[in-house]
């Protein structure tokens, strides 16, 4: 986490410089047949400043999201067949040590559970309450950068309907000063109230398709989570392999037998 705060203040820093870059003259763009993006960039006005840091936090996050949310990563299957070993052999010790040198929402959830019971807690109910609190406790630290794309979808509209009232006031105000007779300012502050909007929604649109898309595949995540906390458990309290991780052959000589 320390090391995605560095990177997003990092960013940050960029997209403040180049923002600022980006402001000064506005208007022209929009009297040119062929306006260049930082010209329209500029014509949108001060309120590019802020859509500008929200672009960059949305990549920041579906960045770390992409990371951070892989299945791979959260789930570790690869630990199953040992971890599975040790629940019918009762090491539950081993498994727990096991877990925590190998720190992952799975192992961790996992863990809680086996830490109730090197407790001495015979009730596997309880072992699963304790096991579904250390999972809220992991769901709410992952979900954040989710929700923030959540923010970023909902924010940036705003922002840039913000600018577009800011554009009509300086419009109205050009007519109110100078009448009708120079359209060129007219077009700048109508231009900035067009361009700003354009861009909020332009930010919004991909954070909501991320959001939703992060959301539902961490969800998928969950229930494969669950399932195989399942698998353990059910290891550890029957000695038995679950039928799920026997192998065919194996099932054809169980039908045999």
């Amino acid at each position: 986490m320390k090391k995605t705060g560095v990177l997003m203040t990092v960013l940050l820093g960029v997209a403040t410089g180049v923002w600022a870059q980006s402001t000064g003259e506005a208007g022209a763009a929009l009297t040119q047949d062929n306006a260049t993006l930082l010209q329209l960039i500029k014509t949108g006005g001060w309120c590019m400043w802020p859509l500008g840091i929200l672009s960059f936090m949305m990549g920041v996050f579906v960045i770390q999201n992409f990371i951070s949310l892989r299945p791979k990563t959260l789930l570790h299957t690869e630990m199953m067949p040992d971890l599975l070993e040790m629940m019918m052999q009762k090491k539950t010790c081993d498994a727990l040590i096991y877990c925590r040198e190998h720190p992952s929402m799975f192992t961790n959830t996992f863990g809680a559970g086996l830490e109730r019971v090197l407790d001495g807690v015979d009730d596997f109910d309880k072992v699963d309450e304790s096991v579904k609190e250390a999972s809220v406790e992991q769901v709410s630290r992952l979900m954040k950068p989710i929700d923030y794309l959540s923010i970023i979808g909902a924010t940036a509209p705003m922002v840039g309907l913000l600018g577009t009232v800011s554009g009509m006031i300086k419009a109205f105000q050009t007519m109110g000063t100078q009448g009708m007779g120079k359209p060129e300012l007219l077009a700048a502050n109508i231009g900035e109230a067009l361009i700003t909007t354009a861009t909020g929604l332009i930010i919004a649109i991909p954070a909501m398709f991320f959001f939703f898309g992060f959301k539902k595949g961490f969800g998928k995540t969950l229930a494969t989570l669950g399932r195989n906390l399942g698998y353990l458990f059910d290891a550890l309290e029957t000695g038995k392999r679950p039928a799920a991780y026997i192998d065919l052959e194996a099932l054809k000589k169980m039908q045999k037998g």
